[in-house]
């Protein structure tokens, strides 16, 4: 028997932006499909038009293609199984629809959405929990209790109605999934659920299982929150009468908040200060725009590595994976079963192991644009030069700003408390002093400077402290800055100087 090959779906709603749970989804399919030499395949599932969102499908292309996931097959590739769009293959659900009322498992319902409200709120008013169902079906207006001739004259009407799946009568449902072993459901838990509407259209359940038959898929890979939906699933299989091609099931753990407690939502982000979305998105009604990671300058390697960690692990001690590594690492038996809690300070630092990865010359080019915004001009050598000294101190490219600003514009103003602490009533005279050393040096370098500051401070008995507190405020202005010997060798001796003359005549005690 030939081994069936491996084919993968990420098939998201476009309904709003692509949650980051959502790209973990993606990645995982993604690096399942490659491990095993299989296909990675784009479906949109926008079978529900009310929640449908204009450029959300963009987004989610563009999001995905960000972190360098690519597909094999699907929207805006096409491939032997387009299209893969769903309300593009709305001429395919209705015959599936069609064979489960012939073979006695699914039923027209012509309930009203007023009808069944009502009685909801009388089940409500009983403390019940109302389910069309196994239990409930026989006392509703359907095609199970109706004469065939009033189902008939209601269908050559045109009555709205839906058609709905026959559950069985206590019946343990079985899905087998490779993360959490057996889970079995008895079926009077099991609501009646609604395939196809009037209006044409299937609903998620019927259309995602007829897609992932015709397309061949081997491997449903998707979050904890269809799990309920997968004997609804498996019943269809079976009843469809392809149960022997029915795909494997695996149900990825949620992505929780940082305390553990609940899923990782959008409120959580904004409370916390980090993005839950790939990258920014404006809501095309209330205007407001969420964070993404690619604006709040995340690499997406970084991205990638820490989705992957986040229900994932290795069993070895590596924590830094390219994406190759990742592939030939990954395994499903190797996913949790438990949910993931997001870490927001593990993101930040990802993204600094990765952006010390790049070279200078990488960081000159994502650099320098905030340089020209803020009217900084300069070499590529003396920008490259600073890099150097401060990128050990930064998690995003926009921080460099921030480390290094001073080497670019001298201090107006002393940090009050820096002064307060570090500048003494000597400080004057000892830096008017070593600057006139400074001066006699031949050399301006920071091997040099460092020699004679030594020598400076054993000649006036000084301690360290006592000299380099006040003159690290002199150049940079606060308290807080790189080695102050390479900072004085890539400013030069004129500017160190300059400085150190301003600070004096500008510092009150």
């Amino acid at each position: 028997m030939t081994e069936k090959r491996v084919r993968v779906r990420f098939a998201p709603s476009p309904t709003g932006p692509l949650h980051i749970g959502g790209v973990r989804t993606a990645l995982y399919n993604y690096l399942f499909a490659k491990k095993h030499g299989g296909d990675f395949i784009l479906r949109i599932e926008d079978t529900d038009q009310a929640r449908y969102v204009p450029g959300a499908e963009e987004y989610i292309f563009e999001a995905l293609t960000w972190v360098g996931l690519t597909f094999d097959e699907g929207v805006h590739i096409g491939g032997a199984c387009a299209p893969y769009r769903q309300s593009e293959r709305k001429s395919i659900y209705k015959q599936y629809a069609e064979a489960l009322l012939q073979n006695g498992h699914a039923y027209y319902a012509f309930d009203t959405p007023g009808e069944l409200e009502a009685i909801r709120k009388k089940q409500e008013s009983q403390k019940q929990t109302f389910q069309y169902g196994p239990l409930t079906r026989g006392s509703m207006k359907n095609s199970l209790t109706l004469p065939a001739e009033d189902v008939k004259k209601k269908l050559d009407s045109g009555e709205a109605f839906v058609i709905r799946i026959k559950i069985p009568d206590n019946e343990d449902v079985v899905v087998n999934d490779l993360i959490r072993g057996v889970v079995s459901v008895q079926s009077n838990q099991l609501d009646d659920k609604v395939l196809f509407k009037s209006n044409g259209l299937p609903t998620y359940h019927l259309a995602n299982v007829v897609d992932d038959y015709l397309m061949k898929i081997s491997h449903v890979i998707r979050g904890e929150e269809w799990l309920p939906s997968a004997p609804l699933h498996v019943l269809l299989y079976k009843y469809l009468g392809w149960e022997n091609d029915m795909p494997q099931f695996a149900h990825l753990p949620l992505l929780l908040k940082p305390d553990g407690n609940g899923k990782l939502s959008k409120r959580d982000g904004d409370r916390l200060g980090f993005p839950v979305f790939p990258l920014q998105w404006e809501d095309t009604v209330s205007k407001e725009v969420s964070s993404g990671y690619r604006e709040s300058g995340y690499i997406p390697e970084a991205v990638v590595n820490l989705l992957a960690f986040l229900g994932w692990n290795p069993g070895t001690e590596q924590e830094l994976f390219s994406m190759e590594e990742l592939i030939q690492s990954f395994s499903i038996d190797r996913i949790n079963k438990s949910g993931a809690k997001f870490d927001a300070e593990k993101a930040k630092w990802y993204n600094h192991r990765y952006l010390i990865k790049k070279t200078d010359e990488e960081l000159l080019e994502l650099f320098f644009p905030m340089l020209i915004k803020k009217g900084i001009c300069s070499t590529d050598d003396y920008i490259q030069k600073v890099i150097s000294i401060v990128r050990e101190r930064v998690n995003f490219v926009h921080e460099l700003w921030d480390q290094a600003h001073f080497f670019f514009i001298a201090p107006e103003s002393y940090d009050e408390k820096a002064v307060k602490e570090k500048w003494k009533e000597n400080s004057p005279a000892i830096l008017t002093e070593l600057a006139d050393r400074f001066k006699n040096l031949t050399e301006f370098t920071a091997g040099i400077i460092h020699n004679a500051v030594q020598e400076f401070l054993k000649e006036k008995q000084l301690g360290m402290g006592q000299v380099m507190n006040a003159l690290r405020l002199t150049i940079v202005g606060s308290s807080a800055g790189p080695d102050m010997f390479k900072m004085l060798d890539l400013l030069g001796m004129e500017e160190t100087i300059r400085r150190i003359e301003r600070a004096i005549n500008t510092i009150k005690k």
